[in-house]
């Protein structure tokens, strides 16, 4: 039996959590998809999770386009740097506010399958040799790619997890 390599890992991992995440929120009654938690924290309904997810996924497209015509990249974002992570995360909250759920999932499951061909673009050697493309600066593409889809998707499977409880409790108005 061979090893599984790290691409195929990373394709195949993020695939199943996508998968998983798109179940859960199919698992909650099509009325109360739209519901919003009563919280304090940020990404109060599906909507707010899978919004995230996706401009992530535009955000690592971005550095990945600007890196690979030589140029380096503004990372997180232009204006941000890694220590205000909440302010940027708060801007992209804001901005997608008029958007419906069954966008978000149009626009995500999209952003999620050009994610998944740029991994499978590359070598294995490509994706976990660090510092083989000059702007990913000390690490590895496996990385950037890791931190926007598996690891990304970990989060968003418990922040969809704990909205489907809540708005499953919900009584019928």
């Amino acid at each position: 039996m061979s090893e599984i390599s790290p691409k195929e890992k990373l394709l195949s991992e993020g695939q199943e959590k996508f998968e998983s995440l798109l179940q859960l929120i199919n698992s909650v009654p099509p009325r109360k998809r739209s519901l919003s938690v009563d919280t304090s924290e940020r990404d109060k309904n599906f909507r707010d999770v899978m919004m995230h997810l996706y401009e992530w996924h535009a955000m690592l497209e971005r550095w990945y386009r600007e890196g690979m015509s030589g140029d380096l990249p503004s990372i997180p974002a232009p204006g941000f740097k890694w220590n205000n992570l909440k302010k940027l995360n708060e801007r992209i909250w804001e901005s997608y506010q008029d958007f419906t759920l069954n966008q978000s999932i149009k626009k995500v499951t999209l952003s999620h399958e050009r994610v998944r061909m740029l991994i499978e673009s590359h070598t294995d050697e490509e994706i976990i040799t660090k510092k083989y493309y000059n702007w990913t600066i000390t690490t590895n593409l496996y990385a950037y790619f890791a931190a926007n889809t598996t690891k990304h998707y970990d989060w968003a499977i418990k922040q969809c997890d704990n909205i489907a409880k809540f708005v499953t409790e919900q009584k019928e108005v």
